[in-house]
């Protein structure tokens, strides 16, 4: 299932590079700032938006994220579980 959704990332990545390599060689961003440099600039921007979107899930960088944050939780549980034996201990300690 995970592979499955790693091709389907390259794939789409694919088709946004290619996307990018045709259109940008035919978009003219010289001749000032009017309404159609505008466009080429916001899509070649959301193009490369694209690109890196699927870049980020294809290296697995939420994968690694997810993974370190999972181990400062259970570092963090490990210190509250100690604390709270340490706790008890002293409770009965002076009980007795």
């Amino acid at each position: 299932m995970k592979r499955l959704k790693k091709t389907k990332h390259v794939i789409y990545l694919l088709i946004a590079l290619s996307m990018l390599v045709i259109a940008l060689p035919r978009i003219s961003f010289a001749g000032g700032m009017d309404w159609v440099n505008i466009f080429g600039i916001v899509w070649v921007l959301f193009s490369l938006l694209i690109v890196g979107a699927h870049l980020h899930f294809i290296l697995g960088v939420d994968e690694e994220k997810k993974r370190a944050l999972e181990a400062v939780r259970r570092a963090k549980l490990r210190q509250w579980e100690m604390k709270l034996l340490d706790k008890q201990e002293r409770n009965e300690s002076s009980v007795i």
